[in-house]
């Protein structure tokens, strides 16, 4: 699900430049964040609380308005195959800041993954007579810079709060903050919009950000942040194919083999290491460790036999018996709760001892 958020971003090309009025990306970006951003407070009704009130600005200024600003730069001062280029290096910045604020190792199918992306995005949308500008080169390598700190920062700190809210504070933040910068840039709205631009600002605001901001925030609380940001190579390789297939735009050999490269990538990033895989033990073998500690500590002695002989039943019965014999201590009517679950008489409420419980001697 996680994909689709920058599958959807890489239908944002197409629609600004099909369905919105020209020149005038800032008020595009506010139109896409704000509204939705109200929205989804309005929806959840729900308002951030205590350290979430500068935590939202903060990611909602990296997540969306810097982003968006930087974005802009980058778009109006490189050509999009290099502004694009240079975005895709925001694996590497993410891999970076997981290893100092998340302590995520830093492995080199990661590096390797990372360094596949960037040829493939170059080979996808790269062109041999483009002109860098040091300016715009700057803008793209902070917008991916924000753009992975942000990520990182949605990782570290996570919120009780619902999912939509979240992205509405952020969305409205972001929003709040692009406002003033798009009327000092581009000056007020255009005063008459035509039906298909109100078509496409609806589609940016609801699609676009309400709906893929949402995506991209749940991957982040559900996977790890490098390989969410793995993620974002599709964006452009969804806008290169909706530019063959809907604008009639040339697919040539080296984009095909820079679109196999990203799709490369994109998989290997994802699979889980041949650590992590041993890192990772069923359930119910933490559980008979646990047990196994614990009769260890209580029980090894009294009985005379090593813990390893014992069965997981066994073992089970002993959790469970040492359960027992810590609620019946801490009130009387646990003892009471203990013998139900245990199937044990009644009378055990009345003064029976619970088993476990008996004297040393008995």
């Amino acid at each position: 699900m996680t994909a689709l958020a920058p599958a959807i971003w890489g239908t944002t090309y197409f629609v600004t430049t099909e369905l919105l009025p020209p020149d005038r990306p800032l008020a595009a970006a506010v139109a896409r964040a704000l509204p939705s951003g109200i929205l989804l407070i309005l929806f959840t009704r729900r308002l951030p609380s205590g350290v979430w009130w500068w935590r939202s600005l903060v990611l909602g200024a990296l997540n969306i308005g810097l982003f968006f600003a930087l974005l802009f730069i980058a778009a109006y001062r490189l050509p999009g195959g290099v502004a694009a280029t240079v975005g895709a290096i925001q694996p590497f910045f993410v891999a970076f800041l997981s290893l100092g604020l998340l302590r995520e190792r830093i492995t080199v199918r990661t590096m390797i993954a990372a360094c596949a992306g960037l040829i493939g995005v170059g080979l996808l949308v790269l062109r041999g007579d483009a002109q860098l500008d040091a300016l715009g080169v700057a803008a793209a390598v902070g917008g991916a810079l924000v753009m992975a700190t942000g990520v990182v920062l949605s990782k570290r700190w996570t919120s009780p709060a619902p999912l939509l809210a979240i992205t509405g504070w952020q969305l409205t933040a972001g929003g709040l903050l692009l406002l003033p910068v798009a009327l000092l840039v581009e000056g007020p709205p255009p005063e008459s919009l035509t039906a298909v631009n109100v078509s496409g600002y609806a589609y940016l605001a609801i699609v676009g950000a309400a709906l893929a901001y949402a995506l991209w925030f749940r991957g982040i609380r559900e996977l790890s942040p490098t390989n969410v940001t793995f993620l974002g190579l599709l964006s452009p390789l969804v806008a290169t194919a909706i530019g063959w297939f809907a604008l009639d735009q040339q697919l040539t050999a080296i984009q095909a083999v820079g679109a196999v490269i990203v799709l490369a990538s994109i998989v290997v990033a994802q699979r889980p290491s041949s650590r992590g895989k041993q890192r990772q033990q069923p359930a119910s073998d933490l559980m008979a460790r646990d047990l196994r500690q614990l009769h260890r500590r209580d029980h090894v002695n009294a009985v005379g036999c090593d813990d390893e002989q014992l069965s997981r039943p066994d073992l089970v019965r002993s959790l469970s018996y040492e359960q027992d014999r810590r609620i019946s201590r801490a009130e009387p009517a646990g003892l009471v709760a203990a013998a139900v679950r245990r199937g044990i008489p009644s009378q055990v409420g009345q003064g029976a001892p619970v088993p476990g419980d008996e004297p040393a001697g008995r």
